[in-house]
């Protein structure tokens, strides 16, 4: 197996971090003179890794491990297909209210809107949080009117990494991406399974 090595500029950060933990985002950013998004998928390696330890609101610690290689390419082979879950469908019909009921019901952080099979669209809960507090019939209007339209929804395949996914999570702050094969939604990968899937990687190490 070849040794995965890390990048000059992900050595520097977990330096950097060895002697200013805990270190946020900002300020191992500012180190490098980079910027904050520059550097978030090297940040979202390191903490997959397991180098580093991210702590939210406190910042980055260093958790004393060292690179393992045989746990980086279990990873880095893994695809979407791998890992991915079912999504709770709904309608575009479907009203806010029962939107809202749905959600929670299911436990899940996004309603995901087919016509057929083809992806139309997502709710969030930030979503539903809007429509919940507009001045509107909750049970008359239809969540087509305040969910994400496709195109303009991030997606991925069943044949793209996991790590590709993990880094589109991180780099463009969402909670879960859509798995589309020609059009039909037909999983989701969520930051909450990405990182059951760590966890349970490291803990059986």
């Amino acid at each position: 197996m070849t040794e995965i090595k890390l990048s000059a500029r992900q050595l520097e950060i977990i330096e950097f971090v060895k002697a200013n933990e805990p270190a946020t985002g900002d300020q191992i950013a500012g180190s490098l003179n980079l910027t904050r998004a520059t550097i978030r998928a090297d940040l979202s390696i390191l903490t997959m890794t397991g180098i580093l330890d991210a702590r939210p609101k406190v910042g980055y610690f260093y958790s004393g491990l060292d690179l393992n290689p045989t746990i980086y390419e279990d990873i880095r082979q893994l695809t979407v297909a791998d890992i991915m879950t079912t999504p709770v469908f709904v309608t575009k019909e479907t009203s806010i209210h029962d939107a809202i009921v749905t959600l929670f019901l299911e436990d899940t952080g996004s309603l995901y809107v087919v016509e057929a099979t083809e992806l139309i669209g997502i709710v969030s809960r930030k979503d539903l949080l809007k429509g919940a507090l507009a001045d509107t019939d909750k049970k008359a209007t239809p969540i087509a009117t305040i969910m994400t339209r496709m195109p303009n929804i991030l997606t991925v395949t069943p044949a793209d990494s996991a790590l590709f996914a993990a880094q589109q999570l991180v780099i463009h702050q969402i909670d879960s991406l859509p798995v589309v094969e020609d059009k039909k939604a037909i999983g989701k990968v969520s930051k909450t399974r990405l990182v059951q899937l760590f966890v349970d990687t490291f803990k059986n190490e």
